[in-house]
């Protein structure tokens, strides 16, 4: 195992529905660990590359429930934060009957708005290969402070940077603001992961692109606009129908290639993007060109939605290998 990669950001509860529906016909969840980054330090640690994690629960028993699912999870509590003033995040998830989901999120002043900079020291970046971050924290002023500081540091000490806006539009109060906030984080990002939608909403797109996202023919197009935003690689998911990767010419990653992802008994996609994160986190650093790693990454994410819960699914080496098989 290495401990060479360092993630930062949000963890939470994430409740489940005892059935598919929208939030008001619902009348029983189930309590599970979340957050992106969360789930990426996790699905790292299955994937043997166990990472450092920096993020902040409330002092309450939901922040000492995750606790205690991080730490069973084999990662490391030196990074993990209590704090005794805020409550922890909640986010109420609900499925359609195709298994995509939606999120209500309980996220007033909780903990993981209240990362504060400079809390990761220059000695554990010079020691880091890897940074990673997740765009939630980027949605409160503290948070978002700290999220761009450490990018900013951990470019500077030479770490590959990588980034996942997670974009969740009820956090945030305008798509202007998003777009703004996460071209700022961009300028120090190495690695772009981003789903065709979020490409669009961040302006990644051909004249005349209405933002959706729908137009599956500009997905190459978005991804190359996203390189002269600063990083050197991007990979842009389209859920079951794969993802694409390109590399800026003067990257370590130049080129292109392209993956149509596997078949799965699909139960719950929560989580599946960011298990696809480890993925590619792993993979590259491993020394994969880009067709390995989306191969791989692909494998990972779709391993990721065969069970209920973000977690729970992560697959370990072994079930990446049976998905490829």
């Amino acid at each position: 195992m290495t401990r060479d990669v360092l993630v930062a950001g949000e963890t939470l509860i994430d409740f489940l529905p005892e059935r598919p529906g929208p939030i008001s016909s619902v009348e029983g969840f189930e309590r599970r660990a979340g957050g992106a980054p969360a789930n990426v330090a996790v699905a790292l640690a299955r994937l043997e590359h166990t990472p450092l994690f920096w993020t902040r629960v409330g002092d309450d028993p939901f922040g000492r429930y995750l606790e205690s699912v991080l730490t069973e999870r084999g990662l490391p509590d030196r990074f993990l934060e209590r704090d005794p003033d805020a409550k922890t995040t909640l986010a109420f998830v609900t499925h359609d009957e195709r298994g995509d989901r939606s999120f209500s999120f309980y996220r007033d002043g909780t903990a993981d708005t209240r990362l504060e900079p400079g809390r990761i020291d220059d000695a554990t970046l010079a020691d880091r290969a890897w940074v990673h971050a997740g765009g939630v924290t980027l949605a409160s002023g503290r948070a978002c402070d700290a999220t761009l500081d450490l990018l900013e540091r951990a470019a500077d000490a030479g770490c590959t940077t990588s980034f996942d806006p997670n974009y969740r539009p009820e956090l945030w109060p305008d798509t202007e603001t998003f777009r703004t906030v996460v071209r700022d984080a961009l300028e120090h990002v190495d690695v772009l992961k981003a789903t065709d939608e979020e490409l669009a909403v961040l302006g990644f797109g051909s004249d005349g692109d209405d933002g959706t996202g729908d137009d599956g023919d500009d997905l190459e197009a978005r991804a190359r606009a996203a390189l002269a935003a600063g990083p050197d690689a991007v990979f842009a998911t389209r859920g079951g129908e794969g993802a694409i990767a390109v590399g800026a010419d003067e990257s370590p990653w130049a080129g292109a290639a392209e993956h149509a992802g596997y078949d799965a008994d699909v139960v719950d996609t929560t989580g599946a993007g960011d298990a696809f994160v480890a993925g590619t986190i792993a993979a590259l650093h491993e020394g994969r060109d880009l067709e390995s790693t989306l191969a791989f990454a692909n494998a990972v994410g779709a391993a990721a939605t065969t069970a209920a819960g973000a977690m729970a699914a992560l697959p370990d080496r072994e079930a990446v290998r049976s998905m490829r098989e």
